[in-house]
């Protein structure tokens, strides 16, 4: 997605260890127009595929997952990373780790959330190791849901993530792939 290759271009720092800030466009501050694009490319790329809900992790998915589900006119669910004192059980969870924040979190979702006769899109904002996909994955197992596709906004092909994903069978589709973050400078798949 040009636009949003433009804008990491343009916005995106390249911070040491393979860490990519977009901190002012995507997962602090919100560009919501550039959002509100992603989602309905999302929601173009995922149209057929019987979609009833979005699923993502908080924070930062919630923004491209809510515009993909708003596109699709489907209903948008969050796991919840911190206890509440209003959701304690009947929760499906996983385990998950942060590649960026390097700490697990237990990501979680209320039971009446999802049933067998949902057909889930998972959304993420980077796609790394694959950590959050595949804590949502675990919960779409335990949830007995269907997987339709899993939509990244940014993916960075040099790490394993999407070779995981691809062993699933599972259609994966990223707005913006890097090849690289080499020498501070960010480097597409295809240049």
């Amino acid at each position: 997605m040009k636009l949003l290759e433009d804008k990491i271009r343009k916005d995106g720092t390249v911070l040491p260890g393979n860490v990519l800030k977009v901190d002012n466009f995507l997962n602090h501050q919100v560009d919501t127009q550039l959002m509100d694009e992603v989602g309905k490319e999302f929601a173009r790329l995922f149209k057929e595929d019987g979609v009833t809900k979005v699923v993502t992790v908080e924070s930062s998915g919630i923004a491209p997952a809510m515009t993909a589900a708003i596109h699709l006119g489907v209903p948008m669910i969050f796991a919840r990373k911190h206890k509440s004192l209003t959701l304690t059980d009947n929760l499906y969870t996983a385990n998950v780790y942060s590649y960026t924040k390097q700490v697990s979190n237990n990501i979680s979702v209320d039971k009446r959330f999802l049933s067998s006769d949902d057909k889930i899109l998972i959304i993420d904002d980077f796609l790394a190791n694959g950590q959050a996909v595949d804590g949502l994955l675990e919960i779409a197992k335990a949830a007995n849901v269907e997987v339709a596709g899993i939509g990244i906004v940014i993916e960075k092909s040099f790490q394993k993530g999407r070779e995981t994903i691809e062993q699933t069978g599972i259609k994966l589709e990223s707005l913006a792939r890097i090849a690289s973050l080499d020498d501070q400078k960010v480097t597409f798949v295809g240049e």
